[in-house]
């Protein structure tokens, strides 16, 4: 059941947001969050706060939030997939560019050995040794021409960090299996 982790822009919180907790709080710790988070916005116990519509519609829309947030926090299953996709939310948002294997510059260090570059927005350079790229399951072909062979694993893409900022790219391999 995937759910709508939707944390693409700032304004959008997470359900731990939400319910005002740590991403490692424990079971109790959430429960107690969301009875005080309850009582804070439900309908029936604000009723000295619901003297414009305005008011009563973000109070229904902050109640449905935290109902719908203890919902997928409360079951250990529905926590653990809700937590394995805000981290790979979290991965895209960092990624700042696909590269294709084509755009990277390469430079031999000797007969067999190379190292791939690709400039960042920072300007500094992300780079992958044919060291790397072997240990991942790939292999070189050719001189001169960039492709790589998969040998075993069957990587689609690698995901390269910038030495200098928090930016990554997303690096497209394309394997001739």
């Amino acid at each position: 059941m995937p759910f709508s982790v939707g944390l693409r822009s700032s304004s959008h919180k997470s359900y731990y947001d939400i319910l005002s907790v740590k991403e490692d709080a424990s079971h109790d710790h959430i429960r107690a969050s969301y009875r005080a988070a309850v009582l804070d916005c439900h309908p029936d116990k604000v009723q000295c706060k619901l003297d414009s519509a305005s008011t009563r519609d973000e109070l229904k829309e902050r109640f449905l939030e935290v109902q719908k947030a203890w919902e997928i926090l409360s079951d250990s299953n529905t926590r653990a997939i809700y937590d394995k996709e805000l981290k790979a939310s979290r991965l895209d948002l960092e990624i700042v560019d696909d590269v294709q294997l084509e755009e990277m510059m390469m430079e031999e260090d000797s007969g067999e050995a190379f190292v791939l570059f690709y400039q960042c927005r920072c300007g500094d350079y992300i780079s992958l040794s044919s060291d790397e790229l072997s240990h991942m399951g790939f292999t070189f072909q050719g001189s001169g021409k960039l492709g790589l062979r998969a040998t075993q694993f069957g990587l689609t893409s690698i995901i390269l960090p910038c030495g200098s900022c928090s930016l990554k790219i997303r690096l497209i391999l394309h394997s001739e299996s």
